[in-house]
């Protein structure tokens, strides 16, 4: 078994245009002071990193990460969520996700996808050139608006758009497989890949691609009613990136898993600061830990409460006091009685 690193922050809710958030420097001090070991970076946020130079230059990664450990954290991971969720657009969410891409590309679908495309891969490269071995992604989506089957689907249209979601990314899973990175799929409402059956439908269309993984965020499970800790068995050999992130489930006799087009505070299930929600962490650090996860616990904040702040620095303290520290000893070792072969042949009575 190995010890889960951490604590480490996801950025991307932090990341603004008042101090300490605006610049590399500054967030990476108060992610630190804090209390965090490492930071997950969003790419698309140029406040913080220039990708199209990190994709080129070593240097320039270099001194990215130099910067970051001059001020008390490592880079852990390098996100591409926005530009993922851009790879595949149905046409009903072309306008409403348009703002995540550069602006000379919106209101032209064609040519968003190919930048959307040209972003993951540059955030490829700059993974490698900086050494890390991961990267966490949205898949898109094609399939998502029929996700409920009324009217009644058409025989072969999921099929057909899991075919061409796996036709998207396939030459971007080849690139990370020449890059030494894995794509870490975050498993999301929204996304095509929102669950393990969407998941391995991919999966099987990539030809089990070996850089075709999961990042696990057992939130999204709860707000499913999905079994996030059985999920962590199926996929032990696929979860590669975890987002630590809190959530609650509670239905009533007016709303359950959709919401009722209800604000954050009001539907059923929404995201809560770690600690407040009903994720049972010490049972998912337990089975990571139990199934030799050796990535960051990563905390994304995320509540229609808490104030950030208070958020980030009180998940700081959490995942520490959640990682366990592996033991290299049995607890019973203290009443072993040796090995030897030939005692157990005569108590085995052979």
């Amino acid at each position: 078994m190995k010890t889960i690193k951490g604590p480490a922050l996801f950025l991307a809710q932090f990341a603004g245009d008042e101090a300490p958030f605006n610049s590399w420097d500054s967030i990476t001090k108060w992610a630190a002071d804090c209390g965090y070991k490492g930071v997950q970076v969003p790419s698309w946020d140029g406040r913080l990193i220039d990708l199209s130079r990190a994709a080129q230059s070593r240097d320039y990664c270099d001194e990215f990460k130099g910067i970051a450990a001059r001020n008390g954290v490592e880079v852990t991971e390098l996100s591409t969520h926005l530009q993922g969720q851009l790879v595949a657009v149905h046409p009903a969410y072309d306008e409403a996700f348009d703002g995540f891409a550069a602006p000379e590309v919106r209101g032209n679908p064609k040519a968003r996808q190919e930048w959307a495309v040209d972003q993951v891969r540059k955030a490829l490269d700059a993974s490698r050139n900086m050494g890390l071995g991961a990267m966490a992604s949205f898949s898109g989506a094609l399939a998502w608006p029929f996700v409920y089957p009324w009217p009644q689907r058409p025989a072969g249209l999921v099929e057909a758009a899991f075919d061409e979601l796996a036709a998207r990314w396939r030459p971007l899973l080849d690139h990370a497989e020449e890059c030494g990175v894995d794509i870490c799929y975050e498993i999301h409402p929204g996304e095509d890949l929102h669950d393990g059956d969407s998941y391995e439908m991919f999966l099987d269309r990539t030809g089990d691609h070996a850089r075709a993984c999961m990042l696990y965020d057992p939130s999204h499970y709860v707000l499913q009613c999905l079994d996030y800790i059985e999920n962590i068995d199926i996929y032990k050999d696929r979860i590669r990136m975890f987002h630590v992130k809190d959530a609650e489930f509670n239905p009533n006799g007016r709303k359950g898993v959709y919401g009722g087009f209800q604000s954050w505070v009001d539907r059923a299930g929404r995201f809560r600061s770690l600690g407040d929600g009903q994720v049972d962490f010490g049972a998912v650090f337990s089975r990571l830990t139990a199934n030799d996860f050796d990535g960051w616990a990563v905390v994304e904040w995320e509540c229609c409460l808490k104030h950030p702040e208070d958020g980030a620095r009180e998940g700081a303290s959490f995942v520490r006091d959640h990682i366990i520290r592996v033991t290299e000893k049995a607890f019973d070792d203290f009443a072993g009685g040796g090995t030897d072969d030939a005692a157990n042949r005569r108590m085995l009575g052979i």
